[in-house]
């Protein structure tokens, strides 16, 4: 399962590629494609940061593991493909962009034009085994996702690093430099959204930042 995004990430997964946990983890990867059904399609593992560059990267949203039903997930976190039915979680999200900020409820979700604004929608683990939420944990992934949040985080031009959920909220510990800003909530899902990620304005308040930052804002 090489790695190849074609922006300057690319340097920085050069060094991971030839780490010992990866070097396992890919091993493993190679037998779920050839032996079972794994989403999303191996050209879209890495489409997070093949939409987004190191250097263009000025909001990360946090997310868990891919969709796992069928033509669902594609490499960035709570989009699906377009054409696709919206999740309760997407779904969510927009109602509080459109409280937030006032961008009417979308009828697609696709979240690419997000991406290529600088908005690097990253799962923790990349991969799922088909209609197996949370299968691939603990296969390798969150090292090599917790090692991109730290290059992030050990970058000088600031980071708006958005939580939701206690999942994603637990990453907040790799984020120690102070020129970042954190935004943490409930997580959007149905089962929690009315506990405290409805009416958090995560988007009127990254841009506040990103624009106090001299940053140009995102057009959620």
């Amino acid at each position: 399962m090489a790695i190849n995004v074609g922006n300057d990430w690319q340097s920085i997964f050069d060094i991971e590629e030839k780490k010992e946990y990866y070097i396992k983890l890919r091993e493993k990867l190679v037998k779920e494609y050839l032996t079972t059904t794994i989403f999303p399609n191996k050209e879209d593992i890495f489409n997070a940061f093949k939409y987004c560059s190191y250097e263009s990267t000025k909001v990360c949203i946090i997310g868990q593991d891919p969709y796992h039903d069928v033509n669902q997930a594609h490499g960035l976190a709570f989009s699906v493909k377009e054409g696709v039915k919206i999740p309760p979680s997407l779904l969510n999200i927009y109602k509080e962009l459109n409280d937030d900020i006032g961008v009417p409820i979308k009828t697609c979700g696709c979240l690419d034009d997000w991406a290529k604004q600088g908005v690097l929608l990253l799962n923790a683990v990349l991969t799922v085994r088909a209609h197996q939420a949370a299968s691939h944990r603990k296969l390798g992934w969150e090292q090599f996702t917790d090692n991109a949040i730290k290059y992030l985080n050990d970058r000088e031009k600031p980071v708006v690093f958005i939580l939701w959920g206690n999942f994603a909220r637990k990453k907040a510990e790799l984020i120690t430099n102070s020129q970042h800003y954190i935004i943490e909530s409930a997580h959007p899902s149905p089962l929690s959204a009315s506990r405290g990620f409805f009416g958090s304005k995560p988007f009127s308040n990254a841009n506040k930042f990103l624009l106090k930052n001299n940053i140009i804002p995102v057009k959620w």
